[in-house]
Order: structure tokens, then sequence, then C-alpha cells
């Protein structure tokens, strides 16, 4: 009961309460369908209840905020209708259609009560973001932005977002780096939540810091695990798509899922439905550059084997032709020099045999000169002082004379001198 102070009728704080639990009670008998976005799912595993915090933003501003009950029964089963109809449970950052009671406890406050949520209306939801997206892309003239860039040949650097304890990462990873053919790549991660409304401020970022130094890298790959629609509705959201359409570089995208494919994987330059599929892209760029050079170079050593093989012929050849015209032109030169030895031992022989007869002629000749012979004839040599005298004014008189005869020599003085002819 109300108490009267001063002629004001004073109410309690619980009196007040409980009127406007009972007015609400009379007022919201029924259930009603209500869309809202799940900020937060506040799940407590201890008592298996949640307490949503639900909003509903206009032009990116909150204009309502509520909280919510969602007790564990309900949630288990919403749950597995969830896993039924999108391939992953319940969770926060989506925008629903659930169905709730409205009430007012007194010591709780307002509140609503989730006894069902629609799984069918949140992929409706995330259509309509889809589609959304793709119209500002294509109306700015972005959406073939990113797969208009030239690939490099060979793309050895590569800038990676994901997480660190990613199994798709870790796929990846034993994929590109543990190819039997040797090729090598350079990696450097750049942590990012990958999923939730979170991450899409967090791969934005992470794609800032990259082209700051994407002088560094050939190109950027998004990759995460496997999820269902609900789980990539990050990736629809237009500011995320619209910074992967801009990149500097070509952004690859392997996000693990098999179904609709987002607004990010559309835009990007190449979207594997797996990171072990994105591995053997890139491999296959390998592929596409090393198997022609290796074609190149074999054929390579193939002409130049012919080019040495034809050489070798030929100088085998030429050796041969070489060694048979030595051995002719030496033989040739052999005969030749063969008569010439014999011509000059010809010469030689006739040359020597006119010498000897001109030899003994001279002999012959010199014998006849031979004083003794002279001397035989009757002819003497006179000499004075050792020297011949054959003429009158060698010997004066009184000189003493040698007269040299075939059989000794004479002495004698010269007594007078008588020239011939009377002189």
């Amino acid at each position: 009961m109300p108490e009267i102070l001063a002629d004001k009728t004073v109410f309690t704080l619980l009196e007040v309460s409980r009127s406007i639990q009972k007015t609400i009670a009379e007022r919201y008998k029924s259930l009603y369908w209500i869309k809202a976005e799940m900020n937060k799912l506040n799940h407590y595993t201890h008592s298996g209840h949640c307490y949503p915090e639900l909003l509903e933003k206009t032009d990116g501003k909150v204009v309502a905020e509520m909280r919510s009950i969602l007790w564990k029964m309900d949630y288990q089963r919403i749950n597995r209708q969830f896993m039924e109809v999108l391939g992953e449970p319940l969770r926060e950052g989506i925008t629903m259609l659930f169905q709730a009671g409205i009430s007012y406890d007194p010591l709780y406050g307002f509140s609503l009560k989730i006894v069902d949520i629609d799984p069918t209306f949140v992929l409706g939801e995330l259509e309509k973001e889809k589609r959304e997206s793709i119209r500002k892309l294509k109306a700015e003239g972005l959406y073939d932005a990113n797969r208009s860039l030239p690939f490099p040949i060979v793309p050895k650097r590569l800038a990676i977002i994901s997480v660190e304890t990613s199994k798709g990462l870790s796929d990846f990873f034993k994929i590109i780096h543990g190819n039997p053919w040797g090729y090598t790549f350079s990696t450097t991660l750049f942590p990012a939540l990958l999923q939730g409304d979170k991450s899409i401020p967090s791969i934005i970022k992470q794609l800032e810091v990259i082209a700051e130094r994407m002088e560094h890298f050939d190109a950027v790959a998004i990759i995460r695990g496997g999820g269902g629609d609900v789980g990539l509705t990050s990736y629809n959201n237009y500011l995320l798509a619209k910074a992967i359409a801009i990149f500097p570089i070509p952004v690859l995208t392997g996000i693990g899922h098999s179904t609709n494919e987002t607004v990010s994987e559309m835009v990007a330059y190449k979207n594997a439905i797996t990171p072990s599929e994105l591995a053997d892209f890139l491999l296959q760029k390998f592929h596409n550059f090393a198997i022609p050079v290796d074609q190149a170079t074999e054929k390579i050593i193939r002409a130049a084997r012919k080019t040495f093989e034809d050489e070798h012929i030929k100088l085998a050849n030429l050796i041969s032709s070489i060694t048979w015209n030595s051995k002719t032109v030496l033989l040739q030169e052999k005969t030749k020099m063969e008569q010439v030895r014999n011509h000059l031992a010809q010469l030689s022989r006739r040359t020597i045999k006119d010498e000897q007869s001109a030899l003994l002629q001279m002999e012959r000749m010199l014998a006849l000169l031979n004083p003794i012979h002279v001397l035989k004839r009757g002819f003497s040599i006179v000499r004075s002082n050792g020297k011949a005298v054959h003429k009158l004014d060698q010997a004066q008189i009184g000189d003493r004379l040698d007269i040299q005869l075939e059989d000794g020599k004479l002495i004698t003085e010269v007594l007078s001198k008588q020239e011939q002819d009377g002189k």
C-alpha cells in the first residue's frame, strides 16, 4: 500500500516494479517474432543458460538495446537446428529473427525470453548483405579490380593473413613447404581474427600493414579453416570486400568452405575452396614456369649433344682425311727425297770422280814441273846467296854462285859477265 506523507502519495520501488510487471504481463501475453542483432551470446557453460545482448543499428548507430534470456533446453534445441540448417552452431554477430516473450522482473528488470530462432532468416540476411555489397562494388567499378592485376610468374613471397593455430594454415604450410619438387616459398604471417564482426577490422588492418611494405611480397593469402555460411558472414561485408578489391597486389583466399561464395572471395584474384587447394594453385604456378624451363633445358642439352656428336664425327673425318693426306704427302715427299738423295749420290760420285781425275792431271803436271825433271834434261839452277839467279844483273863479278845439278852442286866465282846477242 502507498504511504501518505505531507499530502504526497509515496510508492516503494518494489510496488512500482510489481505494477510495471503486472501491466506488462497483462499487455504482452503472447509470443512475438522480433528481428535484432545479437551482439553477444553470453553462454555460461556451468549452467548452460545464455543471456544474449540484443541491439538494433541505424546508419551504424545503436538505436535500441535490450537484454534477453535463452534457457538451457531452448538453447540446445536451437543450436541443433542451426547445425542442421547452417552447418555451425548459434553464435554472436548475426542478425536473427527470434520468437520471444516480453517480461519484467522487479530484481532483474526488463528482458526478452527467447524460445525460438529461425535459422533460415539468418541465411536470408546474409544473402541480402551479400547482394548489397556486390551492388556497391560494381557501381564503383571495383568488383574486378584485384582480378585485373598481373600475377607474378613465380609467386615466391607470400604475405599470409591467418591465425597461427589454424588447421587450414597448417595444411597449407605442409603442402607448399613439403613439396617434392623443392620449390621454395618465403612466407610472412600477419595474425588476424578470421570470424565474427571483429574479423572485419582485424583483416583490414593487416591489409594496411602489408600495403606499407608490399614491395616485399608477390601476393597476399587469406587462410582459415572450414566453417558454415554464418561463420563467413564477415566476408560479405562491403568494407572488407572493398579493401581486398582495391589492394595493389593479388589477394588469394582459401577460407575453407564449399558452399556459397562470399563477396571477398568473388573480388579476390583467386579463390580456392580450401587452403590445400590454394597451396596446389601456387605449386601449379611454379610448374607452369618450371616445366617449360626444364623442357627448354632438355632441348638445349639434346641440341648440344647432337652438335657435339656431329662435330666429333666431322673432327674424326677430318683427322682421318688429314692422316691419309699426310701419309700420302709424306710418301710422295719420301719418294722425292729418295730421288734427290739418289741424284745427289750420283752427282757426288761423278763430281768426286771428276775431281779425282783433275787432281791426277794436276799431279802429273806438277810432276813435270818438278826441278829434278828439268835438271835431268841438262838444265841447272844458279843461286846467289840462296836466291835463284836468272838475270845478269842479279850477280856481280866476284860473287860466289851455287850451281845445282841433277846429282850435286858446283860452287864457282863470277869472273866475267856476257849478255846475249852481243850485249
